[in-house]
């Protein structure tokens, strides 16, 4: 009939124009915004990952890990440094990396107490102390930048100074 053929019409439409319905995977790492001060002056570490982007430590929780212990934990397996963590700074990010995952970073500060790198090859091609400035610039990725920039707020705020 024209009745069931109108229908089963609009109703083939509806079901081609919605999208597929799945539930995202939910993934969580944690990482930190890494400094030093030398001679007065504020050096952030970059990393120089190996699939080409620029950017900050981090990396995925593991199970039984707290947020500040996966931090320093992925810091020390991508850089060898030791790190002492500021929590009362904490800035997160959300983005999919895939269809199905969403994935929230945060970042703390952490103030460099070792400087020996050693670069985990698997992952990070070499790393760079750098001016905020610098740093800036060579991040890839926007919320990264965003991420250095609330926490050079942070630090100017922390030792009340303009470095």
């Amino acid at each position: 009939s024209i009745f069931y053929s109108a229908n089963w019409v609009g109703l083939r439409k509806a079901i081609c124009l919605c999208p597929p319905i799945y539930k995202m995977r939910q993934e969580y790492s944690y990482g930190a915004v890494v400094y030093q001060i030398r001679q007065g002056r504020v050096f952030y570490l970059i990393e120089h990952m190996t699939l080409g982007h620029i950017s900050l430590p981090k990396g995925h929780i593991e199970k039984g890990e707290t947020p500040a212990q996966c931090a320093r934990r992925e810091i020390k397996e991508e850089t060898n440094l030791e790190v002492e963590l500021d929590q009362s700074f904490s800035h997160t990010i959300a983005y999919s990396p895939r269809p199905e995952v969403m994935k929230k970073v945060t970042f703390f500060l952490a103030e460099a107490k070792t400087l020996d790198i050693i670069a985990q090859p698997e992952e990070v091609s070499f790393t760079q102390w750098l001016p905020y400035e610098e740093a800036y610039l060579l991040l890839t990725h926007e919320s990264d930048k965003e991420t250095l920039a609330l926490a050079n707020l942070a630090l100017l705020k922390k030792y009340d100074s303009d470095f």
